[in-house]
C-alpha cells in the first residue's frame, strides 16, 4: 500500500509550504545539498524577434509572461519601470485574477470571517514588498495585455509560438515562464479526490477551504510542513477540532531541529491542536454520502473528519514546456544565473526554475515569495538592460501565524542561510528563541522567533557574511538579545579584517 511516508518522498520533492516556501536540493536533511552548477548554452535554435502592435491586433507579442503569481506581477512592474510594457507585454494566466501575493492564502485569507480576513484586491502584487497595488485596471493603464483563465497548452519552440486552451496563438520574441508549482496530491485510488479533501494553491482553493471551515467540526491536516502549520493555526481561530498527521518525528524537519520543533508543537497543543507523528496513511475513507469521513492509518486506527486538508508539498508546474532542459535532481526548468534556459529567448523564474545558488555553489529550486520577486526582477533587468551580473540569492524562509484578533500569542519567525553543522539554541520561547547553525566555526544560518525589526535586519547580514563565532561564548548567552550581540560583534570583527 501507499503511505504518506512514500508520498512525501516520491510525490513531492519540495519542502511543504503551500506558497511555496521551500528550498529543494537533493539528499541530506539540511538545506545544503550538493548539485553541481551548470552552464546554460545552446545554439539549437536561432532566436528571432517579433514586434507587436500596441493594439495586439495580430498574434505577435514582443514579450510574453506565463503565470499569474508573484513572479509575474513583479516581472510586469519591472517591464513598466523600464518603459517596455505598453503595447509590448502580454501575461497569460489560468486564473481569473491579476497576479497576487500568494502567502496571504494560508495566513490572513483563512482568518475567521469576524476577524478581518484578507481578500482581493487587498493583496495584489506588489503590496507585499511595499509597492503599488497592481489591480486589473493597473495593467490596462500600463498597456499590458492580460489573458485570464486561458492557460497555455502547447508550445512550438522553433516557431516561438504558444497555443492557449481557447485556441489563441501567440508568437513571442521573448518568453518568461513563471508557472510556479502545483500541489502534490494523494492518488485518486487512495481517496485523494473525494469531496471534502482540500488542497491549497490559489484563491479558488482558499475560497473552497473557507466555505468548508465555516461548517466543519473536525478537520484533519495531512503534512507537518508550512501548509500544515499555517492552516492548523487558522483552524484554531475557527474553534475547530484539529489534528495534524505526518510521518516524520517532528514538525518541519527540513528546517527545524527537534528541540525547536518541540517548542512550536507545545504551543499548538496549548491551542488545542492534536498531533499524530510518525504515522502513515493507508487511505482516505468516504461516508455514506460519498464525502470524506475518515483517515485510515496503516496501524489500523481510524481518525474521523468532516474535512481533510492535504499539504504534502508541491511540484514544478512544467506544463507544455517539457521539451526544455529539465533538472532531474531538484526538479524544474534548468536556467543559468540570468534565468536563461538552454533555448535563446526563453527564461524561467520563481518556483519553477532550477538555478545556480551562487553562494553555496550548487543548483537549487526555491519555493518562496522572496525568490519569486527577486528572480523575476533580475531576469527582466537582464533581458532589457546591459545587466550581466548573475543572481546571488540568500535562502530566506519565514512564517506568521496566530495573527488574527483575539489570539493570545502571535508567531513570527525568520530564517536566513543554510541549516548545516551544529546548532546552538538560545531563549525560552517566551516569546523569543533563536537557533544558530555553525559549521567549521562559521555561522551558516540563523532563525529568530519574535524578533524586533533591528534583530530581523541583522539576520541576512550574518548569514551572508558567515562570520567565525565562538560557539562556547554563544552557548553561554543568557538571552536571545545577548546571543545576537555576540554574533554582531563577530560580524564586526570579520568586517575589520
Amino acid at each position: 500500500m501507499f503511505s504518506v511516508r512514500v508520498k512525501m518522498a516520491t510525490i513531492s520533492n519540495s519542502l511543504s509550504l503551500k506558497h511555496g516556501i521551500s528550498l529543494w536540493c537533493p539528499q541530506s536533511s539540511s538545506l545544503n545539498r550538493s548539485a553541481k552548477p551548470c552552464i546554460i548554452g545552446s545554439n539549437r535554435f536561432r532566436r528571432t524577434y517579433v514586434v507587436s502592435s500596441s493594439s495586439f491586433a495580430n498574434e505577435n507579442r514582443e514579450y510574453v509572461i506565463i503565470g499569474g503569481g508573484n513572479a509575474a506581477g513583479y516581472a510586469a512592474r519591472t517591464f513598466v519601470e523600464n518603459g517596455m510594457a505598453d503595447g509590448r507585454l502580454c501575461i497569460v494566466t489560468k486564473e481569473p485574477f491579476a497576479p497576487y501575493e500568494r502567502p496571504a492564502l494560508t495566513k490572513a485569507y483563512l482568518f475567521p470571517l469576524d476577524k478581518k480576513p484578507a481578500r482581493l484586491p487587498g493583496f495584489h502584487t506588489c503590496v507585499g514588498s511595499g509597492g503599488e497595488r497592481q489591480t486589473p485596471d493597473w495593467y490596462k493603464e500600463k498597456g499590458i495585455e492580460m489573458l485570464y483563465e486561458d492557460p497555455v497548452t502547447g508550445h512550438d519552440i522553433e516557431k516561438q509560438t504558444l497555443r492557449t486552451s481557447s485556441g489563441k496563438l501567440l508568437k513571442y520574441g521573448s518568453l518568461i515562464i513563471a508557472t510556479g508549482c502545483e500541489a502534490s496530491r494523494f492518488p485518486e485510488k487512495l481517496g485523494g479526490n473525494l469531496p471534502g479533501v482540500y488542497y491549497m494553491r490559489n484563491v479558488l482553493d482558499a475560497d473552497s477551504l473557507v466555505s468548508a471551515l465555516e461548517k466543519a467540526k473536525k478537520v484533519v491536516i495531512v503534512g507537518g510542513g508550512y501548509i500544515g502549520m499555517e492552516v492548523a493555526a487558522a483552524a484554531v481561530g475557527w474553534k475547530i477540532d484539529t489534528t495534524i498527521i505526518f510521518p516524520e518525528n517532528h514538525l518541519l524537519p527540513r528546517l527545524f531541529t527537534s528541540s525547536l520543533a518541540q517548542r512550536y508543537e507545545d504551543l499548538y497543543q496549548e491551542n488545542g491542536v492534536k498531533f499524530m507523528k510518525g504515522v502513515t496513511i493507508k487511505n482516505l475513507e468516504a461516508g455514506p454520502d460519498g464525502r470524506v469521513a475518515a483517515v485510515k492509518l496503516e496501524n489500523g486506527s481510524t481518525i474521523k473528519a468532516d474535512m481533510i486538508i492535504v499539504g504534502i508539498g508541491a511540484k514544478p508546474a512544467i506544463g507544455p514546456f517539457d521539451k526544455l532542459d529539465l533538472n532531474t535532481t531538484v526538479g524544474g526548468i534548468q536556467v543559468d544565473g540570468l534565468f536563461r534556459t538552454s533555448i535563446p529567448g526563453i527564461f524561467a523564474v520563481g518556483d519553477v526554475a532550477a538555478f545556480p545558488l551562487k553562494m553555496y555553489n550548487r543548483i537549487a529550486r526555491v519555493e518562496h515569495v522572496d525568490h519569486a520577486r527577486r528572480s523575476a526582477q533580475h531576469c527582466v533587468m537582464a533581458l532589457l538592460t546591459a545587466q550581466t551580473h548573475t543572481y546571488d540569492y540568500l535562502p530566506y524562509f519565514y512564517s506568521r501565524v496566530f495573527e488574527y484578533e483575539g489570539s493570545p500569542r502571535k508567531v513570527w519567525w525568520q530564517f536566513f542561510g543554510d541549516n548545516v553543522g551544529e546548532t546552538v539554541e538560545i531563549g525560552k520561547f517566551d516569546p523569543k528563541i533563536a537557533t544558530f547553525w555553525i559549521d567549521s566555526g562559521k555561522l551558516k544560518g540563523v532563525l529568530v522567533e519574535s524578533g524586533n525589526p533591528e534583530e530581523f535586519q541583522l539576520l541576512p547580514k550574518l548569514a551572508k557574511s558567515q562570520p567565525h563565532v565562538d560557539k562556547a561564548k554563544l552557548q553561554s548567552a543568557s538571552s536571545v538579545e545577548e546571543a545576537l550581540r555576540i554574533a554582531r560583534a563577530a560580524l564586526q570583527v570579520e568586517a575589520a579584517v
